[in-house]
This record gives structure tokens, sequence and C-alpha cells, in this order.
């Protein structure tokens, strides 16, 4: 372990590597790329894997899915390499908060579903792919994206503690607070039976 003086030092440019990946705004950058407007101007103008699919497209929805949770999986995977354990999770709740609070997009970023499930596979594997299964059994069933994504969450620091990833479990509780957070609208209208289904514009 690298001594205290140099440790610091060492997080901090960790958190900022993090924070530059988690802020590529991949779906805006795809919509525009393959000429599907301003994704600002579509749905819930948010950035996310969702808002894109209200484009039409499938391949672009696809396409920031994985290159959204990618950014969170390679800030994690390049910090443990390089820096070690604590700031490969450093790295991962910066790569979150980059996608939610873009410094280029004046702060207004997506909901971070997708760069969670990308951080969590990096960080423990098995909890990541209980994640991802938490998401997909939720959403096929709801028929509700944001339905998935708070399940997920929710469920991220129970296992955590189930699958032997209990260092994983205090990230995972906080970045489940952040998701609930972002989601207070869609918990509102889920509430109120209003929230659209998968693909309804």
């Amino acid at each position: 372990m690298p001594p205290i003086d140099t440790a610091v030092p060492l997080l901090l440019l960790w958190a900022v590597i993090g924070y530059g990946f988690g802020s590529i705004p991949f779906g805006l950058l795809l919509t525009r790329i393959m000429g599907l407007g301003n994704l600002r101007d579509i749905g819930s103008g948010n950035i996310g894997t969702t808002n894109v699919l209200r484009t039409g497209s499938k391949k672009a929805a696809a396409l920031t899915l994985l290159l959204d949770g990618g950014k969170g999986a390679v800030a994690v995977l390049l910090a443990r390499a390089f820096a070690g354990e604590d700031a490969a999770q450093l790295a991962g709740l910066t790569a979150f908060l980059g996608h939610c609070f873009p410094i280029w997009l004046r702060f207004q970023g997506g909901k971070g579903v997708a760069t969670f499930l990308g951080l969590m596979l990096a960080l423990a594997w098995p909890v990541g792919v209980a994640c991802c299964l938490t998401w997909l059994a939720t959403a096929y069933f709801s028929k509700i994206s944001s339905m998935g994504a708070i399940m997920s969450a929710v469920a991220a620091p129970f296992w955590c503690l189930l699958l032997g990833a209990p260092a994983t479990a205090v990230l995972a509780s906080v970045l489940a607070a952040l998701i609930l957070l972002r989601h207070k609208e869609n918990i509102l209208r889920l509430r109120l039976g209003t929230e659209p289904k998968i693909g309804q514009k």
C-alpha cells in the first residue's frame, strides 16, 4: 500500500479519471451521429438508453446501453489495475456521478442505470450479473424500465452480501440511494399508475 502522502493524490487522480469516463454522453452523441435528432427534444430529454429507444432505433439504444455500461466498467478496471481496490471503487462512484452530472452538459445527465450495472460487473461480476438479471426480470414482467432499474439498485447491496462481496456493499448502497433520487419522478408516476411502458413515447 502506498504511503498516505502519495495515496491521496493517486485516489484523487482516479476519481477525476472515473468522472471523465462517466461524463461521456454516449446516448446524445450516438443519436446525433446516426441522424436521429436531438435527444434533448425527444421523450423525457434524458440521455440514457430508455430515452434513446424512444427515437425508434433499437440499434442506437443497444449501443448506448453497452457504451454507458462499458465506461463504468473501464473506469473500475483501469483504476484497479493501476492503483488497487480503493481506487477502483472510487472511480466507479465518480464514473456514476459523471454520467448523472456531466460538466459538458451543465450537469444535466442521465439516471446512471447502465453505468451502475457496468461498474458492478467490473467490481464483483457475480453481483453485477445478479443485478442485470434483476433488472431484466423486473422489466420483462412489469414492462416498465424504471421499475427494473429501481429493483436492481435496491437489491444490489443484498446481492453483495449474499454473493461474497461485502466490501462492495457500502458503495452499492450509496449508488442505490442515488438511483432512487434520480428516479423520484418515476417513483411518483409508478404510484399514480402513469409511468410509461418500455418503448412507449
